[in-house]
């Protein structure tokens, strides 16, 4: 089931000055704002988000401690399953149920299909699987199920 790590998470206390760093090592913007931005480790593959100290954007604050796991899309569809079957609840995530999950975050460059639960310790754990890289369309965040089915 699990590929990789897709992306971690740091807190910064300046987004510019952050983003400027981690461009000087070679790592591409893939997204930027002043709450939250994502730099590329390996385009398409793993990302590193950067989330300002002084603006609390919830569910992932810089005090929640939170990594993704690299799944592929065909497995996403069978992760809650293959989770409840080894005794691991998925949790509500951006006002989306365990039911309506997995879900599809348009984080413009990338879509992105997703799960989140937790670990014995409450740090919040995530598979997420690219979906498609570089469109154009903007769209909503919606279950996956709504994600397909809006293409028919």
């Amino acid at each position: 089931m699990i590929k990789g790590l897709y992306e971690a998470h740091l807190p910064v206390s300046n987004m510019e000055s952050s983003i400027n760093f981690y461009q000087k090592l070679g790592l591409e913007a893939a997204y930027v704002s002043e709450k939250v931005s994502f730099v590329w480790i390996e385009k398409g593959k793993s990302w590193l988000g950067l989330w300002d100290t002084e603006k609390v954007y919830l569910p992932y604050h810089p005090s929640i401690r939170h990594i993704a796991f690299h799944v592929e899309a065909e497995d996403i569809i069978e992760a809650k399953d293959w989770l409840k079957e080894r005794g691991i609840e998925v949790k509500e995530a951006f006002g989306f149920t365990p039911e309506r999950q997995p879900l599809v975050l348009p984080n413009h460059p990338q879509a992105h299909a997703c799960l989140y639960f937790n670990d014995p310790d409450g740090n919040s754990l995530e598979f997420i699987a690219p979906l498609r890289l570089d469109f154009e369309e903007k769209f909503e965040m919606m279950s996956l199920e709504d994600w397909y089915n809006r293409k028919k």
